[in-house]
């Protein structure tokens, strides 16, 4: 019997300083892996980027060391560590040893960070407590400050003297702690990717990333004087459908009436390509990798503009189905970087926001816009609306071939259901089972005589197949041959296209076969046959053909016949230099050649 446990008052407790980041570190960084790891160097990151944001300091340097350890440096003011009256505490042991401590609450005024990164109070001091360690170098008030933490806990007190220099600034080195994340060793690439972004939508403000590697100090630099339009500028590449147009708007908002208003600044970059497309979301400068209310806002007020202005000119047929949101995502270029005083994140890492009154404001927003724009730009707006219908129509032609070709596929998933003149083998273990696609009827009786019938099977083509290097996906999949042999493989297929991206369903663990062999006749029409067949494969399954499935059997063109011995040569000239041979030893009435 199960020891019984017992559930009385001693039974609760709670987790007191440190523990509550480094026991459950998850619950503040959304990981205790990697993710949550690059989620605390953001959190050191957001300080700066606020200051900066807020006219102090105009560049932000971030290093990271050899040893995993890494470095942000701002100049601004410096974070305020001398003894707080109000809160009868110094003010460095509640910025870093106190959780939801912070000088961002009262961001209702316009004094301090209106508009911030960091609004919980809970970056700093959760970063330091899942350190291994952490040095902190202020400079403030003509004075110098440092401060070190091992473990969550302070060694030494705060240190203080007078510092003649005029520049002011923060600047923190820590260790993230293996003890408290599975991995600490954060790649190159998301410094720079969150740096660039950083830079997108902090016009004028530097920043610089140093990496060390052997040789010394690898540098990179992410600066957009012009922040969210160059991005917009650069990502619609030289010859967009349209030009990119900037909107602005600040107003007031609420989630409910009788919720207080709040301020809410959006900023949108736009363009239409039918090249390139990107969409990304900010607030408060944190990129929203899930969107929330701004995505919300961006497809509704996108789907019905563009939807009014072709009802409005006439431009769907008959019974035609209306634009979707996939439509216009396909051909457009949008950036839109929002800010608020009060804000509402999903949770602490920051990767969507959902505010009633931000979503409610954005959509009036870009509909106010986009109405304007259509009307002031009557070519750029029939460009759109054309560009948006052609995207939607391919997308509906795609999804009736994926839904064809997905009947097609299926129906041919139970061997029972038997492919016409397809031979299989006794074996049902696929590392074992080989299959000859061959030339015709006639390859298939000589093949069947001569197989093993126990892993050996047989399907024959009959001609020459489509060349699916040249045709599109739904003429491919309405030919027979093709889709019997996607059949037989059993694996489904592999699309490499944008505008069939649905159709890809290729699974190598539903391979029937261990090989894969092309047996054609060793003549021009054999040689053609083959080569249809591997475009077939290299268009609808590479990944045979990379993971070594597919072989090609190399039948000879002519055998050979003197008396007992037979020869065969695989060419012309081959052929030629056997009979040369055999003819300077015997009469040639004794030989004989077959083709």
């Amino acid at each position: 019997m199960a020891k019984k446990s017992v559930y009385g008052n001693e039974s609760i407790s709670s987790l007191k300083g440190a523990d509550r980041v480094r026991k459950r570190p998850a619950v503040i960084f959304g990981s205790d892996g990697i993710e949550g790891c690059e989620h605390s160097i953001f959190e050191i990151l957001s300080n700066s980027i606020d200051e900066a944001r807020e006219g102090f300091g105009k560049e932000i340097v971030i290093t990271r060391f050899g040893d995993l350890s890494v470095e942000v440096e701002d100049h601004g003011r410096g974070i305020p560590v001398e003894y707080n009256n109000s809160e009868k505490r110094y003010n460095w042991e509640l910025v870093f040893c106190e959780l939801y401590a912070g000088g961002k609450y009262n961001n209702d005024s316009d004094e301090i960070y209106e508009y911030s990164l960091g609004l919980n109070g809970l970056g700093l001091c959760s970063t330091q407590y899942s350190a291994e360690y952490m040095d902190v170098d202020i400079r403030r008030d003509g004075m110098r400050y440092t401060l070190r933490f091992e473990h969550g806990k302070n060694v030494g007190g705060l240190t203080k003297e007078p510092y003649k220099g005029k520049d002011t600034g923060t600047k923190i080195r820590w260790k993230p702690d293996l003890q408290v994340f599975t991995d600490i060793d954060v790649p190159p690439e998301y410094y720079s990717d969150i740096l660039r972004r950083q830079a997108i939508v902090n016009d004028g403000i530097r920043f610089i990333f140093k990496d060390q590697a052997t040789d010394g100090f690898k540098t990179e630099e992410f600066f957009y004087e012009n922040g969210i339009v160059d991005h917009a500028k650069e990502a619609a590449g030289e010859e967009p459908l349209t030009p990119v147009q900037f909107w602005h708007s600040e107003t007031g908002t609420r989630d409910r009436e009788d919720k207080p208003e709040y301020k809410v600044k959006i900023n949108v970059a736009v363009a239409f390509s039918n090249q390139n497309n990107i969409i990304e979301y900010y607030h408060n400068s944190s990129w929203l990798e899930h969107g929330g209310a701004p995505e919300k806002a961006a497809k509704n007020a996108f789907v019905y503009q563009i939807d009014n202005y072709i009802k409005q000119n006439n431009k769907y047929n008959k019974n035609e189905s209306r634009i979707t949101f996939p439509d216009v995502e396909d051909c457009i270029i949008l950036i839109i970087s929002s800010f608020s005083n009060r804000t509402s994140y999903e949770n602490q890492t920051k990767k969507a926001i959902t505010n009633r009154g931000i979503q409610e404001a954005m959509t009036v927003m870009l509909r106010r816009n986009l109405e304007i724009y259509f009307k002031e730009n009557p070519a750029d707006a029939e460009k759109i609306a054309s560009q948006v219908l052609i995207n939607k129509r391919s997308r509906e032609d795609a999804e009736k071939t994926r839904k064809s070709l997905k009947k097609k596929l299926t129906s041919g998933m139970d061997m029972s259901s038997r492919v016409a003149k397809f031979v299989d083998c006794r074996s049902k273990d696929a590392a074992e089972r080989e299959i000859f696609i061959v030339e015709g009827d006639s390859a298939l009786g000589a093949c069947k005589q001569a197989r093993d019938p126990d892993f050996q099977a047989i399907m024959p083509v009959r001609g020459k197949i489509l060349n699916c290097l040249k045709s599109d996906y739904g003429r491919i999949f309405k030919s027979d041959i093709i889709t019997d042999l996607m059949k037989v493989l059993g694996c489904g297929v592999e699309v490499k296209s944008k505008a069939n991206k649905n159709l890809s369903s290729f699974n190598m663990d539903l391979l029937r076969w261990n090989k894969i062999i092309l047996c054609t006749d060793a003549d021009v029409d054999g040689y053609q046959i083959r080569t249809l067949i591997l475009t077939m494969l290299y268009r609808l399954t590479p990944s045979l053909i990379k993971a070594g499935k597919v072989y090609i059997a190399e039948s000879p063109l002519f055998e050979i016949q003197n008396k007992n011995d037979i020869y065969f040569a695989y060419t012309e000239s081959e052929k030629d230099k056997i009979l040369g041979k055999l003819l300077a030893a015997e009469f040639a009435k004794d030989l004989i050649f077959f083709t």
